[in-house]
């Protein structure tokens, strides 16, 4: 098993839960990073970019 992995919480998945699946990997978290989700919208004829979500991952650390 690599000794980092990379962990996505899932849309339908809570924090918690992609934690749980970490463990039972037997992976532990060491660090989260969040980045913002964009989207494209049209308004009187101009695109506009505005945020629509975000997007959370957890870097694992191999249990030793």
């Amino acid at each position: 098993m690599p000794k980092k992995k990379k962990f996505e919480v899932q849309p339908d998945e809570s924090i918690s839960s992609c934690i749980e699946r970490m463990e039972r990997e037997g992976y532990i978290p060491a660090r989260r990073t969040e980045e913002p989700v964009f989207q494209e919208v049209e308004r009187d004829g101009e695109m506009i970019i505005e945020p629509c979500g975000r997007r959370i991952t957890f870097e694992g650390k191999l249990k030793s």
